[in-house]
């Protein structure tokens, strides 16, 4: 768009509050505002009078249709749409929209993943409104637009069979446990809010050479590739200028984005060549989920209609940076208090004190169950090194707060931080200003920064419901020990005292400010104890293990047979992605490589024998051929090697660990021995004769300088 109104523009297509005080009857309006702004229960009641002012609203935008949106365990998003059409009248069409189908949906609950709690024979499946998240339209490419509903996905036998569900539940057990917390304090907020914010990294390649990769459309990422002679050794993308291409695209993805009202704030190239990162700003953790799979599900429309291809695989690259989805966490009240925030004076502010113990507690007695909901098989490729933090969950305070946590553990109390910076250029037509307290670290998996602590570990196609459940429910539950302990205690003061200096002095080992790329640490933190789970496979054991299920059994978030259900999909899935890229490999080498590479050696040994016939010794082209040879034979003996482990492995799908573990050891294991030999063939062989793009060709080749 040009000349666009942004005003006016933002919001267009939410059914926010705004639309919502407009075309809903003020006792309705308010009922419902309750509903969403302070959790009262949903009066069904009002359901016809919201579904007719819904559908009327979106029928003025062109909306045709209407669809229950809703977040299966694939990861993704699902839509069945239904028309507004419902028979005539009198030779007139009626576009109806009851409250029973603003409330209530059914769907395939067996073609989904569901770790068994549905059999092929059982389809039945429910999805319901969620009111808490509002409603907006989407455009089809025709220019009719559909009404999406979000809602939450159940099984007919009543479990929840995707992440929406879950999410909400979690923070419903912050509330009500945080509220606890509170009242020792002479606080009664309405309403708890756990709050995000989520960066998107991803990447932008031309999509004419994107669909002339079949590892790419399939995997989601590159499975062979030559490094580039340049790639990010210069530090020069990073902020860099953008190029026309690329920023004509943000622009048309920031009008998209805008109508949804998602606050997309920020947007700049990323350190890698081809990588960009777009932020939006803080919103309720419920609908930053929402956000942000809109904000996946745009970017990747958007880019297709700028002859672009965008990547969300945690690492589509080797050797260059990978892709994350920083989670910017936080907790706040109704009346907006930010209950991280610590004030001018954290040294002396108990109740940020008390906050802060808590979630250092809660992080380090449940540092496995964090990192498993960072776990996917795409980012197991990117955890540890390229400005990705290590497997290893560590908490970065900074050094005002650490400071203040060793002060309360030596002698029960803090001094106040005096220590300020004013910057000072020497140039007296420069500003000055003050220096923030403490640094930032990029290599912290879980680093306070400033009124918020960012989970840098998520991956960036991974949703934000996954560690933000267990984000609250960590949290909520160690709140919950805190609350049992302030009402027992006779002074709260006091025991509030001793609670925060006691879990400092427990929980101290969680803390580290250091580089987490080095040897060192991996060495410190194995004396201190911390897990150190590399792969995603290792993770899965955590999500469902006797203690993870009675923790989210006393928070009332999932039930045994939902983690356990869960288990089984993050097992199956890693087995079903590794056999995926598997067979690309194989059909990669064998239908395009391989004869690419034969035919070249063969435009060779004739240029030989043409040399030869001049009576010239054609020894260079000899030496390239018997090079070029001994490397064929390696990636065929290779890839047969590839293709004969994976004939083995359906014996072991009976056991869905067993399965996952043989693709972990047996099958990816062999991956290296088929690329290599296939990436120095692809130094050896003539550009115009190698049949795929390179890395030079995706990662630089997108559209022309500014």
């Amino acid at each position: 768009m040009s000349n666009i109104n942004v005003p006016e523009l933002f919001g267009s297509y939410l059914f926010n509050d705004a639309v919502m005080k407009d075309r809903l009857p003020m006792d309705v309006y308010m009922s419902l505002k309750n509903t969403i702004d302070y959790g009262e229960p949903l009066d069904t009641s009002i359901a016809d009078t919201v579904a007719k002012a819904m559908k009327e609203w979106a029928i003025s935008l062109g909306a045709t249709h209407y669809t229950h949106w809703f977040q299966p365990l694939n990861n993704g998003t699902a839509e069945k749409h239904d028309s507004f059409v419902n028979g005539t009248k009198d030779g007139e069409v009626l576009m109806e929209f009851s409250g029973k189908e603003l409330l209530r949906a059914e769907s395939d609950a067996s073609s989904f993943p569901s770790g068994g709690l549905r059999n092929t024979s059982c389809a039945r499946g429910y999805t319901a409104w969620d009111c808490t998240s509002p409603a907006f339209v989407k455009d089809t490419p025709d220019g009719t637009k559909v009404l999406c509903i979000p809602a939450v996905f159940t099984s007919y036998t009543g479990e929840s069979l995707d992440n929406k569900t879950p999410l909400l539940r979690s923070m419903i057990a912050i509330d009500k446990q945080t509220k606890r917390v509170l009242k020792f304090f002479g606080k009664e907020p309405r309403k708890i809010i756990s709050n995000n914010g989520a960066e998107q990294e991803y990447f932008l390649v031309d999509k004419k050479k994107y669909e002339k990769r079949e590892d790419l459309e399939l995997a989601g990422r590159t499975l062979f590739g030559a490094a580039a002679p340049k790639g990010q050794e210069l530090d020069d993308n990073y902020y860099a200028g953008i190029k026309d291409k690329v920023l004509i695209f943000m622009s048309d993805l920031n009008d998209e984005l805008w109508k949804y009202g998602i606050l997309a704030k920020t947007q700049h190239n990323e350190v890698a060549p081809g990588q960009c990162e777009l932020a939006v700003i803080y919103n309720d953790t419920n609908i930053t989920n929402d956000n942000n799979q809109l904000v996946m599900e745009t970017i990747m429309k958007v880019a297709a209609r700028h002859g672009l291809a965008c990547l969300l695989h945690e690492k589509p690259f080797k050797g260059i940076n990978g892709s994350g989805k920083h989670n910017n966490w936080s907790l706040s009240t109704s009346d907006g208090e930010n209950l991280l925030n610590p004030t001018k004076d954290p040294e002396n502010n108990l109740q940020f004190q008390v906050f802060i113990a808590a979630i250092l507690a809660a992080v380090d007695n449940n540092a496995e169950l964090l990192r498993a909901s960072a776990a996917s098989v795409g980012n197991e490729h990117r955890l540890g090194a390229q400005e990705a933090p290590p497997a290893i969950i560590s908490i970065y305070l900074g050094e005002r707060l650490e400071s203040m946590v060793d002060q309360i553990i030596k002698k029960g109390k803090a001094k106040s931080f005096t220590k300020t910076r004013v910057y000072d250029s020497g140039v007296a037509t420069l500003p000055t200003f003050t220096v923030d307290a403490t640094d930032r670290n990029r290599t912290s998996p879980f680093a306070f920064t400033g009124n918020k602590f960012e989970f840098r570990m998520v991956g960036s196609s991974q949703p934000c419901a996954k560690p933000a459940t267990v984000l609250n429910t960590i949290v909520a539950d160690e709140l919950c020990k805190v609350a049992d302990k302030f009402e027992k205690a006779k002074d709260f003061e006091k025991a509030a005292k001793q609670y925060v200096r006691k879990t400092f002095k427990e929980h101290r080992r969680i803390l580290f400010d250091g580089d987490g790329y080095s040897d060192e640490w991996v060495e410190e933190a194995a004396r201190r104890g911390l897990p150190n789970i590399k792969h995603m496979v290792d993770c899965v054991q955590y999500i469902n293990n006797e203690k993870s299920v009675e923790l989210f059994k006393r928070m009332n978030v999932l039930s045994k047979v939902e983690l356990d259900a869960r288990a089984i999909i993050d097992y199956e899935g890693y087995a079903k992605a590794i056999n995926i890229e598997a067979l690309v490999m194989v059909d990669m080498v064998n239908k395009e490589l391989l004869p690419a590479i034969l035919k070249y050696e063969g435009t060779l040994a004739k240029e030989a024998a043409d040399i030869s016939a001049n009576g010239i010794d054609p020894k260079v082209q000899k030496g390239i051929i018997q090079d070029i040879e001994l490397k064929v034979d390696e990636l065929k003996k290779a890839t047969d090697a590839l293709s004969k482990k994976l004939e083995k492995a359906p014996q072991y799908m009976d056991d869905v660990k067993k399965w996952a573990y043989y693709y972990k050891e047996v099958v990816f294991d062999a991956f290296d021995s088929v690329r290599l030999p296939a990436d120095q063939l692809e130094d050896m062989v003539a550009k115009n004769a190698w049949p795929i793009p390179t890395y030079e060709e995706l990662l630089f080749e997108i559209g022309d300088e500014r």
